[in-house]
């Protein structure tokens, strides 16, 4: 079984069509997606997060095992967060088809997932999930919760989304998301910049996140993998993920992490201060796993 055909598509697509032709060929398939709509294959299984913690690794190596495929047209759909208004059919869209999806799979069944590093922090996602994937598997990937807010405080300054430095960014996170979370609970039609882009402690705290998700699908259907234990055995950890999945061994042959990015160290009393706020998270994580979570463990 092999997907090659879709990632050699979409990998030319994005390598070497000028972006006005990418955006009309993308409409195209959007708007032949929709019309087949009823025939497309809905995910089994989503990566939701969190932002900065590996999500784009996973990725990759879901990406190549021969019983998933990964969406047609771009890793994710943003579907249950910011475009949940586009409609169902809009998502189906983004998917193969199921007849697709058997020949890819040479008559074997596969199944297809996507990945999405806000639907973790989106407070309707969960439910959004929960309501329209029935039985649905998620994977959460986690990463030490200081390193993470740090990791994509410089994420979203390098975008241009941020420019603020990291302490003055803490401290104004309270103020740029007063409300935003309940506004967005309150209208299915809002998006929030500031949300989505300067939530850095908000995103960090794992309990409430993760939480939700337990509510909204239960525990034998949310599946945490922390990010340093991935990176320090890839093959050994993307085995025990496959095993919890119902997936058959695929040796991995990503062996090292994507959108990596270096920055300067951390101010020591900074990062006491966040440990020190992060700390019952960490005991609801370590409750979740059933043991100490990796970055608990170097400390």
């Amino acid at each position: 079984m092999s997907q090659n055909p879709i990632r050699a598509l979409t990998g030319f697509a994005q390598r070497h069509l000028p972006d006005g032709v990418r955006l009309a060929v993308r409409r195209l398939a959007l708007g032949w997606g929709r019309a087949t709509a009823r025939w497309r294959q809905l995910p089994e299984i989503v990566v939701i997060g969190a932002q900065r913690s590996g999500t784009t690794t996973l990725f990759r190596m879901l990406e190549e095992h021969p019983e998933l495929i990964r969406p047609t047209l771009s890793k994710g759909t943003g579907y249950f967060d910011d475009s949940y208004r586009h409609g169902r059919r809009w998502y189906a869209a983004h998917f193969p088809l199921r007849l697709s999806a058997r020949l890819l799979g040479r008559g074997a069944a596969v199944r297809t997932f996507e990945c999405s590093g806000y639907y973790l922090f989106h407070p309707l996602a969960a439910e959004r999930v929960a309501a329209d994937l029935p039985g649905v598997q998620v994977v959460v990937m986690l990463r030490d919760p200081v390193a993470r807010a740090y990791s994509a405080h410089r994420h979203e300054r390098a975008r241009g989304f941020e420019d603020l430095d990291f302490a003055e960014a803490l401290a104004a996170e309270d103020r740029r998301l007063g409300g935003e979370a309940e506004r967005l609970a309150r209208d299915p039609q809002a998006v929030s910049y500031a949300h989505r882009h300067h939530a850095y402690a908000g995103r960090s705290a794992y309990q409430p996140q993760l939480e939700r998700w337990v509510k909204a699908l239960g525990e034998d259907r949310v599946h945490v993998v922390e990010a340093e234990r991935l990176f320090a055995d890839p093959v050994g950890e993307f085995d025990a993920l496959q095993r919890r999945l119902g997936l058959r061994r695929h040796r991995t042959s990503i062996l090292e992490a994507w959108n990596a990015r270096p920055g300067a160290g951390l101010d020591p009393e900074l990062e006491a201060r966040l440990r020190r706020r992060f700390a019952p998270d960490d005991v609801y994580v370590a409750a979740l796993i059933g043991h100490e979570p990796a970055w608990r463990e170097e400390q």
